[in-house]
C-alpha cells in the first residue's frame, strides 16, 4: 500500500518487541504495521532522533504524537481487518493516520488546526499513502457525509463520548475514545449493535482535549452542555 524506506528500521523492530509484544500487544497486523511505518518522518525534526522512545512528543501547537504503546493499544482495539471505513478524530503529525491506512480501507480523519492537517497530509503522502482524506473542522461532530464507519478512533479527550460520533458508527462498529478529566481519562470502547451501545474500559490514559461543540470549549476549562 505504502512506499516506505527502511531508515531505522532496527530501531523499529526494537520497539515493537520492547515497546508493544513484551507489554501484550499481540495482534500480528498492528505488530506489522508499526514495524513498518518509519515514525521519525511524523515528528518535527528537531525531534527525530527521540522517535522511537517510549513516550509521547509535542508537535507544536499545543499538540502531542502518542507513545508507540498507546497507538499500537487504540488501534488494536478497533479490531481492523482490513476493508473497513474508518473516522480518525484529531490528525495530528499523521502518525497514527499512517497506522490506519495501513490496517483498513479507507481512512477519513479530521483536524482542528490548519498548519497539523497540512503538515500530516504531506507526511502521508510522501509515505506513500492515498487511502484517505483530511478536513479541517470540528472532530466532536464527525464527518456525516462519509457515514456510517466501521471504526472510530478519537486522539483527544473528551468530557463524555460526543453523541454525534455515536450517531455514525455503523452497525457493528466500535469507538475507542479517551474521556474523563483533562489531565486522566479512562479509554472507552464502545460497541454499536442496532441502536444499543455497550461501553468497556481498557485503562487510565492522558490525552490532550478534544476542543468543539461536543467535547471542551475553547477554553479548555467547560465541556459543552
Amino acid at each position: 500500500m505504502s512506499h516506505l524506506r527502511d531508515e531505522r528500521a532496527q530501531e523499529r523492530a526494537l520497539m515493537v518487541e520492547r515497546q508493544i509484544r513484551m507489554r501484550g500487544g499481540a495482534d500480528p497486523r498492528v505488530l506489522e504495521a508499526m514495524q513498518k511505518v518509519p515514525r521519525h518522518l511524523f515528528v518535527p525534526k528537531n525531534k527525530a532522533g527521540y522517535a522511537y522512545e517510549d513516550c509521547a512528543l509535542s508537535i507544536g501547537s499545543g499538540q502531542t504524537i502518542s507513545q508507540p504503546y498507546i497507538v499500537a493499544l487504540m488501534s488494536e482495539l478497533l479490531h481492523l481487518e482490513g476493508m473497513e471505513r474508518v473516522l480518525e478524530v484529531g490528525t495530528g503529525s499523521g502518525y497514527q493516520a499512517a497506522i490506519l491506512c495501513e490496517l483498513a480501507g479507507m481512512l477519513y480523519s479530521i483536524e482542528r488546526l490548519p498548519n497539523l492537517a497540512l503538515a500530516a497530509e504531506k507526511a502521508l503522502t510522501d509515505a506513500g499513502y492515498s487511502n484517505f482524506e483530511i478536513k479541517v473542522g470540528d472532530g466532536s461532530l464527525g464527518w456525516p457525509e462519509h457515514a456510517p464507519y466501521d471504526a472510530i478512533l478519537v486522539t483527544a479527550a473528551g468530557p463524555e463520548t460526543p453523541q454525534a460520533l455515536l450517531d455514525q458508527l455503523a452497525d457493528g462498529g466500535r469507538l475507542v475514545i479517551p474521556v474523563g478529566l483533562q489531565h486522566l481519562q479512562t479509554l472507552q470502547v464502545w460497541h454499536r449493535s442496532g441502536d444499543n451501545f455497550e461501553k468497556e474500559e481498557a485503562g487510565r490514559v492522558v490525552f490532550v482535549p478534544l476542543i468543539g461543540a461536543q467535547g471542551w470549549q475553547e477554553d479548555r476549562e467547560t465541556p459543552w452542555s
